[in-house]
């Protein structure tokens, strides 16, 4: 059985500068905590190695928990063990500096009377929950009251909702884009816009997937899932899918943007080989009458003004001619 730590617990360590000599404060872990009958959460934010070390003192985890919370490679998945539950839970997170979504992981112990929380990156429904039960009385007895499983449920049904506001941007995007496919001075940046667009997918899609099957199995466990707590967990699976189906759905509607894109470009090249074409084949016949009496052999009329004009008439009335049986026919 974990034991449950007492001592107060502080940030991480900062160091200061004193005259001309750094002092450098001893690092301590950090662990933010909040407890409310019999229940305590511990939350560690990008947990280090003396975040291990503090962990490695304080509750008796499997090894291989530890090493699974240390690694970048962990699928989302539930382990049982004699008396606590490890989850490994992704979720998407968009990152503003390179304008890429990323996954990140969530670590979750939860026992009888504690729950701790190990995200590798800032996840802000995580600290949403986490400082209202920290600054709302009320809020904090409302959620620990009714145990460490409802208690894992408002925090993993808050990351899960999260994604909506993301996807709802997501669809936004894609109806912008369509629109911006018929509008010839947007179209240079179009098929950029849609690669980045694609991307963006295939990378919800790659988190949310494996997750669904980690979700089923949380909801499967009766260890600290029992009883009510069931219809909670299945409203965090229905979540779940509705998010893989409107994945699903914007995967289908980039394909047929990508088509639609690719069928709009492939008319306008068509129209610009069609003119070019036209005004070829209106050129010819004067090009071959200026060849003709081009030659250097004599023709009728050589060496007369009047011919000259002649020509010209000639050649201007076949041009004339040639505009207007192409406009009849379409083709300008």
């Amino acid at each position: 059985m974990p034991r449950l730590p007492r001592p107060p617990l502080r940030r991480a360590a900062r160091s200061r500068t004193d005259g001309l000599t750094q002092v450098v404060e001893p690092e301590t872990p950090n662990v933010e905590s909040v407890e409310a009958d019999g229940l305590r959460w511990f939350n560690i934010e990008r947990p280090r190695q003396i975040d291990r070390a503090w962990l490695e003192e304080h509750f008796d985890f499997h090894p291989l928990d530890y090493e699974d919370v240390f690694s970048r490679n962990q699928r989302p998945k539930v382990d049982e063990y004699d008396g606590y539950l490890f989850v490994v839970l992704h979720f998407p997170v968009y990152d503003k500096r390179v304008n890429r979504l990323n996954a990140a992981e969530l670590d979750i112990f939860v026992g009888p009377d504690f729950l701790i929380t190990l995200p590798n990156e800032a996840l802000a429904p995580l600290q949403y929950v986490f400082d209202r039960c920290q600054n709302n009385e009320d809020v904090r007895e409302d959620m620990f009251s009714k145990g460490a499983g409802y208690l894992l449920y408002k925090v993993v049904d808050a990351c899960v909702d999260a994604s909506f506001p993301m996807l709802r941007k997501m669809g936004l995007k894609l109806e912008r884009l369509e629109q911006a496919i018929f509008d010839e001075e947007a179209n240079r940046e179009i098929v950029r816009d849609l690669s980045n667009a694609k991307q963006e997918i295939i990378n919800f899609r790659k988190i949310v997937r494996p997750q669904r099957a980690a979700l089923r199995d949380l909801e499967r466990t009766k260890r600290y899932v029992t009883g009510e707590l069931d219809i909670y967990f299945d409203d965090i699976n229905d979540a779940s899918e509705r998010v893989w189906d409107m994945l699903e759905n914007y995967r289908e509607v980039i394909e047929g943007l990508e088509t639609t894109n690719e069928s709009v470009l492939s008319h306008r090249l068509n129209d610009s080989i069609r003119v070019l074409t036209a005004f070829s084949v209106i050129m010819l016949p004067l090009t071959l009458i200026a060849s003709v009496l081009g030659m250097n052999v004599g023709v009728p009329g050589q060496g007369s003004i009047h011919a000259f004009w002649i020509t010209i008439a000639v050649m201007l009335g076949v041009l004339v001619g040639m505009i207007w049986w192409f406009r009849d026919r379409g083709w300008l």
